[in-house]
């Protein structure tokens, strides 16, 4: 059933398709918005990008995804014991068996990979095709993997290198390394190369550039020639340490007595109830304490060494740059962070939900949305596998009684077969009888008639 069905397997980069990093996705409303929700390949139910037991190769994504369109099994729709036109051939059902409803297949980025991810959105005209100059400066300075996202209205490049430090999110530029799934069509841009390609200069360049400076500090000219395309006005990792002047003792009796303090009380105490994985507990963490040091990193350090979430993980180096993961927690929280606390806005002890400049912020606001949604979505799976069984079961139900009536007429056939045979044989055995006493007594008269006339 799927739109978007990748026709030609091999356009898809080697360096993909042998990683197990796969999942399938299926685009659903939220609050009015589409958003593409990750499913587990085989199974349908909802994936997690820090979960690998919902991930699956290439292939078996790609066979899930590929729904067939035939009549009959294929459809999904309820078939019939009596009607053949709801029937099909056995490698139909069994190719059908295998496949469920989902909308395409997507990648997933991780820590042991060296593949980064760039998504330009909203720069391509999917009618005209006309491109902003911006996205085919990023993308001829990449020169590597790219293909149109599936909405027509972006492209996906994908090369390997390690993502530069700060933020990694500016506009309609987004670039990943980890923890995200890429949608991946398979159609590929004509011009651009048809691997991965290693371009560091390129992504610190288009980093530096595009994603890491300010509007102050001035763009390439390219990015000039189409700042609105690809242009934010949030601020980047520069501006983010304010140097909020609180002491630990302070900073979490703030934490605490604000409007999400019992989640944060939560966190500190180890509580990772509610995240798929501790790496989202340690990171919806580190961003409550962004928000309350204002971006100091050793204290933010400091702080995070104290609770129940600290473990040997912290220190151990996971990147190529010699970070640690702690480091890059700490890092990435800052990016993501758009909004401090600042202690001259008036009631400083009531919320870290709000901004010295007013607008609601939730640190904690992603996670808590994933949360929600991937309870909503498991909910929607359970209730339609609970359905789905359940007409299974009455189809079977009606298979069994419909065999137990063939069962029983071909009992009483049998029985009246059996019956018919055996007053058969009777009458069979009678007449050879009464055939037999005239046979035999002709013989014994013409035995006695002779003996009479000897």
């Amino acid at each position: 059933m799927s739109e978007r069905r990748i026709e030609n397997h091999d356009v898809i980069p080697a360096a993909l398709r042998e990683r197990e990093q796969w999942v399938c996705w299926r685009e659903e409303k939220r609050d009015g918005k589409p958003t593409k929700i990750p499913v587990t390949p085989g199974t349908g139910e909802f994936a997690s990008s820090t979960d690998p037991e919902t991930w699956g190769s290439f292939e078996t994504a790609l066979a899930y995804t590929d729904t067939a369109n035939a009549d009959g099994p294929g459809t999904g729709e309820f078939a019939s014991s009596t009607d053949p036109e709801t029937w099909g051939s056995f490698e139909t059902a069994l190719a059908y068996t295998d496949t469920a409803n989902a909308d395409g297949i997507g990648f997933v980025f991780t820590d042991d990979d060296p593949i980064v991810g760039v998504d330009l959105d909203d720069c391509r005209d999917p009618d005209s095709e006309d491109v902003a100059n911006a996205a085919l400066d990023i993308i001829e300075r990449l020169d590597s993997y790219t293909e149109v996202s599936p909405s027509g209205t972006g492209y996906h490049v994908l090369i390997t290198g390690d993502l530069p430090d700060g933020r990694n999110r500016r506009g309609s530029i987004e670039l990943y390394d980890t923890a995200r799934f890429f949608t991946v069509t398979g159609d590929h841009v004509d011009d651009t190369p048809t691997r991965v390609a290693r371009r560091q200069d390129a992504l610190v360049a288009i980093h530096r550039e595009y994603v890491q400076q300010t509007d102050g500090d001035g763009a390439s000219d390219a990015g000039q020639r189409d700042a609105g395309s690809v242009q934010s006005e949030t601020p980047g990792v520069a501006d983010v340490d304010v140097g909020i002047d609180l002491d630990d003792k302070d900073l979490l009796k703030k934490a605490r007595s604000a409007s999400n303090g019992e989640k944060f009380e939560r966190l500190w105490n180890g509580n990772t109830g509610g995240y798929d994985s501790q790496s989202e507990a340690d990171m919806a963490l580190c961003c409550l304490l962004a928000f309350w040091t204002g971006g100091d990193r050793a204290q933010m350090d400091q702080l995070f060494r104290r609770p129940g979430l600290l473990r040997a993980k912290w220190d151990e180096v996971h990147y190529a740059d010699g970070s640690t993961y702690g480091e890059k927690t700490i890092e990435r929280a800052i990016t993501t962070t758009s909004e401090f606390y600042d202690p001259d806005a008036g009631d400083d002890s009531t919320s870290s939900s709000t901004s010295s400049g007013g607008a609601t912020f939730d640190a904690d606001g992603d996670e808590s949305d994933r949360t929600h949604a991937y309870l909503v979505e498991k909910n929607r799976l359970l209730t339609e596998r609970v359905d789905e069984l359940e007409a299974r079961l009455e189809q079977k139900n009606e298979r069994v009684d419909t065999l137990e009536a063939e069962l029983e007429q071909l009992t009483e056939e049998r029985a009246a077969r059996d019956r018919t045979t055996g007053e058969t044989e009777d009458t069979h055995t009678g007449a050879a009888s009464e055939n037999d006493s005239e046979t035999a007594t002709p013989s014994l008269w013409d035995r006695l008639v002779g003996r009479r006339s000897e």
